[in-house]
């Protein structure tokens, strides 16, 4: 929705980081390979991905309800499992499970995520909300995000909860303050999934941007990021963009508008 406040106006980027910054969706799609291969050619999913992650999603979603501690690549070692089994497939045996739990790391950032975020760090402190586990993430930073630095690391792990649990956004905000000296209204909450961080965070109050990768014709549908207009209510977007490179050059404007170059 519309707002009177300016992108200079906060002082803390808080990050989603599997969905925003990270591919996610290509990242479990690409590993999910050695059960596709088992598939029938035939089979849906082998020409849909969006058709393939939905019922993904489903075994992961359940599984960080019901293990809420569970570490994330030992959640995805399970939802592994979980899917081949609903699919008819043989179990995977542990080493495939854990193999696709450890990959993380593989996963690949957005074309525009590094150089995005340099350009943002120049203006703001960057912290990260993710629901993965400190080793996942880790690797992450340090392959993938080419080293950016982050002012802070909040994980499921740390919290021991997977968003959308308030609980992840109560623990953002305390620790926000505690560690950086930042206020709620100067956090600027920026993330694709509207319903793993929009509707929570909007029930915390904080001001959120969208990052709506994959809602644009000729782009793969993201199942990640959700449909706007099922969220109707739910959610409270201030500023909505394609790709954070389009956030960083706003943000470097807005900033220029009020002198602060």
């Amino acid at each position: 929705m519309p707002s009177d406040r300016s992108l200079a106006s906060f002082r803390a980027l808080t990050f989603d980081c599997f969905g925003t910054l990270v591919d996610w969706e290509l990242g479990i799609y690409t590993h999910l390979a050695p059960l596709l291969e088992r598939l029938p050619p035939s089979h849906e999913f082998q020409a849909s991905r969006p058709a393939c992650l939905r019922s993904f999603v489903a075994h992961e979603s359940r599984i960080q309800r019901e293990q809420p501690t569970l570490p994330y690549s030992a959640l995805l070692a399970a939802a592994y499992a979980a899917f081949a089994a609903e699919h008819g497939l043989e179990r995977p045996d542990e080493a495939e499970c854990a193999a696709f739990g450890a990959g993380v790391g593989a996963w690949p950032a957005f074309a525009d995520t590094v150089g995005a975020l340099r350009q943002l760090a120049r203006r703001y402190k960057l912290v990260i909300l993710s629901n993965v586990d400190r080793a996942s993430f880790g690797n992450t930073a340090a392959g993938p995000l080419g080293g950016t630095r982050f002012d802070a690391i909040y994980t499921a792990q740390d919290i021991g909860s997977y968003k959308p649990d308030p609980k992840n956004f109560e623990y953002l905000v305390k620790k926000c303050k505690e560690d950086l000296g930042v206020e709620k209204e100067e956090i600027l909450h920026t993330a694709q999934s509207l319903f793993h961080d929009h509707e929570p965070a909007k029930k915390a109050g904080l001001v959120s941007a969208w990052i709506a990768r994959g809602t644009r014709e000729g782009e793969v549908e993201s199942v990640m990021g959700g449909k706007i207009e099922e969220f109707e209510g739910r959610v409270d977007v201030t500023w909505r963009f394609g790709k954070l490179a389009e956030m960083a050059d706003a943000v470097d404007e807005a900033f220029k508008k009020e002198g602060k170059a």
